[in-house]
């Protein structure tokens, strides 16, 4: 995450480590830690090679890989830029004009910039007035909550942000704050491969690998919100979650793409 003196991402350096639970790290240029599968991955806004070597020594760790590259390039190439969908500007918070949502992206997966994200956005907007008043919801694989934020400005009461990534988390919860919406998008850190948070919500927004999605398809616990937006996979993986959907799912009311990803919208006629 950001914070001082940085006001922006430039170039990022990443260090890939073989193991996870290293202690913390006290580093002014530190943007944040991954751990996942057993692995982790620092990362930092400048060359570390002699400090990470020495925290892998006294670790007893190896460092398998690492990184320099510039920040547009860890998105694959995305510029992060402003974007409006309905009532809402989407701005990164170095982004000087202003905007409804200021979100920090970061370097967690689901950054908010993703076209998945803008879609899942985009269908909230059209079918939010469906909902009741002061709506409930949950956010499953949050990233940087946007998708949550984006709820509380459109009325939402409360929303369960939920992301296994403690990372994510992390950030979820900072931009919660950034946008003074913490008192109702409540972020938590949970394994969907584990279980699931409580589903009777208003609207479900998933945005996730489609082998997850259709795991959770086929849990009937799953289905017991209103309005579900889901979307995180390419043309290539809706016949997979075609046959993942109970025999009789909520009805479809939209199937959107951009730039090869696609949304779900099911439920609420």
């Amino acid at each position: 995450m950001l914070k001082s003196p940085y006001t922006r991402y430039s170039r990022i350096y990443t260090y890939h480590i073989d193991t996870t639970g290293l202690p913390l790290i006290d580093d002014p240029d530190l943007i944040g830690i991954w751990e996942e599968d057993g692995k982790t991955i620092l990362i930092f806004h400048s060359s570390k090679d002699i400090p990470v070597k020495e925290l892998c020594r006294q670790n007893s760790c190896n460092l398998f890989y690492q990184a320099d590259l510039d920040y547009n390039d860890w998105e694959m190439g995305r510029e992060v830029v402003p974007f409006t969908v309905g009532p809402l500007t989407v701005a990164p918070i170095w982004d000087s004009e202003h905007a409804d949502i200021k979100i920090d992206p970061s370097v967690v997966f689901g950054n908010g910039f993703h076209p998945s994200t803008r879609l899942c956005l985009e269908a909230l907007v059209r079918h939010h007035k469906k909902l009741p008043q002061g709506f409930s919801g949950l956010d499953l694989g949050c990233g940087t909550g946007l998708l949550g934020i984006g709820a509380a400005k459109l009325g939402a009461s409360s929303i369960t942000a939920v992301d296994h990534n403690a990372l994510a988390c992390k950030v979820a919860k900072q931009n919660a704050a950034y946008n003074k919406v913490e008192n109702t998008v409540h972020v938590k850190q949970f394994d969907l491969r584990n279980e699931l948070p409580a589903t009777g919500v208003d609207v479900i927004m998933a945005n996730l690998h489609h082998e997850l999605l259709a795991a959770l398809f086929r849990e009937p616990q799953f289905w017991q919100a209103g309005l579900y937006i889901l979307s995180g996979f390419m043309p290539g993986s809706e016949e997979l979650l075609l046959a993942s959907l109970p025999s009789s799912p909520p009805q479809f009311l939209e199937r959107r793409g951009l730039d090869k990803w696609r949304v779900w919208v099911l439920g609420i006629t």
